[in-house]
């Protein structure tokens, strides 16, 4: 069987970048070596690309940018090569397909996906439209909205507005009201997102909102639990179980996420069939909705009030870190990370097929 090279591209230059090295370590850990040749190519938080071949677990630290060679992924369709720049010569590196384990801005936002439709080299996840889509919560809401899909009360703004503070305060007061959060529209892992409970703290929250993103989304806080499930497939769809996030700080927030240890998954939800089946109903009716493939994780609020399931939002390329829900729910259901990997490159493969012919 031919051993197909995979492009496994992390870091970046968005505020993600270490989680992305974290998710990278475990899915490069977790491939199969006898079925892929793995090409790790790092990204810089300054933009460059780098060719690593060290001790994977370098990755993870950040050392792994000291033994580095500049790369370049080549736009060229008669190529689909990565050229490895060593002194004043290049040397192609044919590869079979892209695993984008890139979080955020300049890489879950389309701009990858778009280089990988321009070489013409088949990549995992979902593609340009979808993945530009659910990076921006303002246009992921207008087409749950469109689809009659129940979602929180929101609003949004351009940061610009804030200039005019005091009618955007009245704004916000006037249609959501306190106690709400307040969100860049383009940021993942919970970076830049703030609870407001009064004028103060929503001034504080929307002007930090606006250092992360140009548009301002600010939601009804929802007292009840977060849920979230996984989605898997092109046009066949598989939805996982659905596992709760318990949040050791007010919200779950990327400290919390990431660096408070009391912060915990739970696997599975302690949930009535028909909830689970609920969610795991819109799940699928999104996920087909922003046309998207591969894999992506939606989650859920569970209002506490009447028990109604609420859409949060869904993530295109979710974490793949020790404590991240997608590949946990996953393995739940019998499907290690080893397999689901491969699973995800075999869809990749099979969306190319299906386009290209």
């Amino acid at each position: 069987m031919h051993k197909k090279t995979i492009a496994v591209i992390f870091g970046g230059q968005s505020s993600e970048h270490e989680v992305s090295r974290n998710s990278a370590f475990h899915i490069i850990s977790a491939m199969d070596t006898d079925k892929f040749f793995v090409l790790p190519i790092g990204i810089t938080k300054k933009g460059q690309w780098l060719i690593y071949s060290g001790p994977v677990e370098h990755i993870k630290t950040g050392e792994w940018e000291k033994y580095g060679t500049p790369a370049i992924f080549s736009p060229d369709a008669t190529q689909k090569a990565i050229l490895k720049i060593v002194g004043g010569s290049v040397k192609q590196i044919p590869i079979d397909a892209v695993f984008p384990v890139l979080h955020g801005a300049w890489g879950e936002d389309g701009t990858i996906q778009g280089l990988c439709e321009l070489a013409q080299v088949p990549y995992v996840g979902a593609g340009v439209l979808s993945s530009a889509l659910c990076m921006d919560k303002v246009y992921t809401k207008a087409i749950a909205k469109s689809f009659r899909i129940p979602q929180t009360k929101y609003l949004w703004l351009f940061a610009k507005e804030l200039e005019h503070k005091e009618a955007v305060l009245k704004r916000v007061e006037k249609k959501i009201g306190y106690p709400c959060f307040v969100k860049p529209s383009c940021a993942g892992s919970s970076v830049g997102i703030s609870k407001a409970t009064n004028r103060n703290e929503l001034e504080t929250a929307l002007f930090f909102a606006a250092g992360y993103d140009r548009k301002i989304i600010v939601e009804e806080a929802v007292i009840g639990r977060e849920m979230e499930c996984s989605v898997l497939g092109n046009d066949l769809i598989h939805v996982s179980g659905v596992g709760e996030i318990l949040s050791a700080g007010d919200f779950y927030d990327y400290d919390a996420k990431y660096n408070n240890p009391l912060s915990a998954t739970v696997i599975p939800a302690d949930l009535p069939e028909e909830t689970v089946m609920q969610m795991q109903k819109i799940a699928k009716r999104i996920y087909r909705a922003v046309d998207c493939c591969g894999l992506a994780r939606v989650d859920f609020f569970l209002r506490e009030k009447d028990g109604k399931v609420l859409f949060n939002e869904m993530n295109t390329m979710p974490g793949f870190t020790d404590i991240s829900m997608y590949p946990k729910l996953w393995e739940a259901a019998g499907m290690p990370l080893s397999v689901l990997t491969e699973e995800m490159i075999r869809l990749a493969l099979e969306r190319d097929n299906g386009i290209r012919g």
